[in-house]
């Protein structure tokens, strides 16, 4: 581990001073900052701890949503009462992540910004773009089981690790930042980025920003939800394939419909205008096969991964059943259902 400055932050004001400029990160519960300094991935100068910040409660909003507070740990956030019964698809998805000891520790504002699992961006003697742009991609061409099949590039085919973003793409959230330019809202689907030809760039924060809040709508999809994640073992692994659904079911209809992935793109995937084909529905195979199909269309395989698409199909197929008949999959007996 390369030497670095280390400043404990006592507000926001000192929190956004210290944080402008180049090589400076936020530090909360760690979890994933200090395995990538420790690997001499990341290298800071400088290492601001906010833990200080008053960040750490859930609080409700006017109009019936939740305020999650960045420092708020997933655990807390998972077993809060009002996460677990106004949205019970996020508490499950946090559930299906990580051990209890790192849910423990972690927290919601890192969570978002946590760092790709790709085999090539921890090991700093290979290619990767994201690690050292311009370098090339190991993956491609390499051994890239885990890796992306949609919105990939040439320059990086690696996916978004996070459990809790796919859930909080689904219900549509949104995140609340502070930076030197002020305070400002970031609609969820525009939080994360594809990689394009900067595949270094996770998100669209600005130099400076740090997150301290995700607001969720106050839209109830408490009944019919499920969190489906596909994964080499049954406990602490990531997601080859996962699949948060939330639907409204209005009078044997489907009145509202989102579909999120994750394990299978830079960010967590999910596409409105798919999500349309089950509006006015009738809940059953023939809706729910029309639906995967138009979520992964143009979807590609890099040889080891080609699995992933008829996988991650069947597991929306089957995720959308889950849901419609009110039968989530259980985060404790993991085994599908």
């Amino acid at each position: 581990m390369n030497r670095f400055d280390y400043v404990r932050a006592g507000g926001l004001n000192e929190a956004v001073r210290e944080g402008a400029g180049d090589n400076v990160r936020y530090l909360a519960g760690g979890t994933n900052l200090i395995d990538l300094m420790k690997e001499n991935v990341e290298r800071p100068g400088r290492v601001v701890d906010i833990n200080r910040l008053p960040y750490a409660t859930i609080d409700d909003l006017e109009g019936g949503g939740l305020r999650l507070g960045a420092l708020v740990t997933n655990a807390d956030t998972a077993w809060d009462d009002r996460v677990a019964k106004r949205y019970p698809l996020l508490a499950s998805a946090i559930l299906a992540g990580a051990s209890p000891q790192l849910r423990n520790a972690a927290t919601n504002g890192g969570n978002l910004n946590q760092r790709t699992r790709c085999y090539y961006f921890y090991d700093t003697a290979t290619p990767c773009n994201k690690r050292a742009p311009g370098s090339g991609c190991g993956a491609i061409g390499g051994v890239n089981r885990i890796h992306a099949i949609l919105g990939a590039s040439d320059s990086c085919i690696a996916t978004h690790p996070s459990d809790m973003c796919i859930a909080l793409a689904a219900l549509g959230a949104s995140v609340r930042v502070e930076g030197p330019d002020g305070a400002r809202a970031i609609p969820f689907a525009e939080y994360h980025r594809l990689p394009g030809d900067e595949p270094w760039r996770d998100n669209n924060l600005k130099p400076g920003e740090l997150v301290v809040a995700i607001d969720l709508p106050a839209e109830d999809f408490s009944a019919h939800y499920t969190y489906l994640k596909l994964r080499d073992r049954l406990s602490y692994a990531f997601a080859l394939v996962s699949v948060a659904v939330a639907l409204r079911i209005e009078s044997g209809t489907i009145a509202d419909a989102r579909i999120a992935l994750g394990g299978v793109a830079h960010k967590p995937w999910r596409v409105p205008s798919a999500e349309s084909v089950l509006h006015g529905e009738r809940p059953g195979q023939p809706a729910f096969l029309a639906a995967a199909h138009a979520i992964t269309e143009g979807a590609v395989g890099q040889g080891e991964n080609d699995f992933k698409i008829p996988l991650v199909r069947k597991a929306i197929v089957r995720a959308l059943r889950q849901a419609a008949n009110g039968t989530p999959q259980s985060q404790i007996d993991k085994r599908v259902a």
